[in-house]
């Protein structure tokens, strides 16, 4: 996608070394980062230099890729394994490409360094056209609302599902990009999603990029936009989706698909089908991470051309930071994947898995 006026992607290889752009320090610096060591992946995964599931998929491939260059024996491809299944539980695109590159273990060891780096590129590749899929197919939802109106249309976000969640195009961005590259007129809702303000500084970042039309609005306005008509649709990403077509996202995705279906608004869930996870049904069964406290109590603040961290409230006082929550499938309207658009339902979704 565009960066003042250049192309790039999230992540990309760079000779013996994976380049990933630092998301921590957007959008007040533009950083690329090299990645050459497992520890360097794991920690760019927990410190979320890179985000998004799919993101974080195609990043642990690669770094158990590298990790099998150095030592290819089953014990040290296990071990590398498990640190990056560690760094963050929720979203299940991380152990569904560490298990696509672990399958090189079946072959001899002199083969699994080269096999498992084609396994991680073609990964990476994957993603680019499963995002643009998604965004033709979710281009179509929105012509259909616009032939409607005929006027513009107002999309609420929340979090970040655009091409920095991705290695390009992203999720629940790519409709949106895909449609004011056709003209359609939009303007996007964009929740601050606290407490890291992924929606504040990375999706309006990516849309002030690509010149689309967009708000930032404290995360508690979305009801009221809804109450009073100025949202025509949600449109929202996921980190993990049941095969029962429950949607594990971005904490405060539930609460604005409950006030979604109060006012009758269409809420849309835009993934990959590596992100649903068909060993799951019940909402219970869905680790939710829990993190650390600081990040309500402290927030990052661009100081004359330095970005410097502040404390909002005091220290010592008790927090609780769920990074996620479920929005059961009866509150959502439909699912946008590469595959196509299917209901949220085990029936639907388990047809749409079987397309090839």
């Amino acid at each position: 996608m565009i960066v003042n006026e250049k192309n790039y992607s999230t992540i990309w290889l760079s000779g013996k070394k994976i380049k990933i752009i630092d998301q921590t320090k957007l959008p007040f610096k533009f950083k690329i980062k090299e990645l050459s060591s497992l520890t360097s992946f794991v920690n760019a995964i927990k410190a979320m230099e890179v985000r998004g599931a799919p993101l974080i998929g195609v990043t642990a491939a690669f770094g158990l890729a590298f990790e099998i260059f150095r030592n290819a024996e089953n014990h040290n491809i296990e071990e590398a394994a498990k640190k990056l299944l560690e760094s963050r539980p929720t979203a299940v695109n991380l152990r569904w490409a560490i298990d696509k590159v672990k399958s090189v273990m079946k072959k001899p060891k002199q083969d699994r360094a080269l096999k498992s780096l084609e396994i991680a590129k073609k990964i990476r590749e994957d993603d680019i056209n499963f995002c643009k899929r998604i965004g033709k197919n979710g281009l179509d939802i929105i012509k259909q609302i616009y032939k409607k109106k005929k006027s513009k249309i107002n999309i609420l976000t929340h979090c970040n599902a655009g091409w920095l969640a991705t290695v390009d195009w992203g999720t629940a961005l790519a409709p949106i990009f895909f449609a004011h590259r056709q003209g359609i007129p939009l303007h996007i809702w964009v929740d601050e999603t606290r407490p890291r303000n992924q929606g504040a500084l990375l999706t309006s970042w990516e849309l002030k990029n690509e010149k689309v039309p967009h708000t930032v609005i404290v995360d508690n306005a979305g009801g009221h936009l809804m109450q009073n008509q100025e949202v025509d649709m949600c449109l929202v990403g996921s980190d993990r989706t049941t095969i029962s077509g429950n949607v594990c996202n971005k904490i405060g995705t539930y609460l604005k698909a409950l006030a979604a279906k109060e006012n009758k608004i269409p809420f849309y869930v835009a993934l990959p089908t590596s992100t649903i996870d068909a060993k799951i049904k019940k909402i219970s069964q869905i680790p939710i991470e829990t993190r650390s406290g600081e990040e309500l109590s402290k927030s990052k603040f661009n100081f004359f051309h330095r970005i410097v961290e502040g404390k909002i409230f005091e220290d010592g006082t008790p927090t609780f930071n769920p990074a996620f929550d479920v929005t059961p499938s009866k509150l959502i309207t439909k699912l946008i994947t590469e595959k196509g658009i299917c209901e949220p339902n085990q029936e639907s979704i388990s047809k749409l898995l079987k397309n090839e």
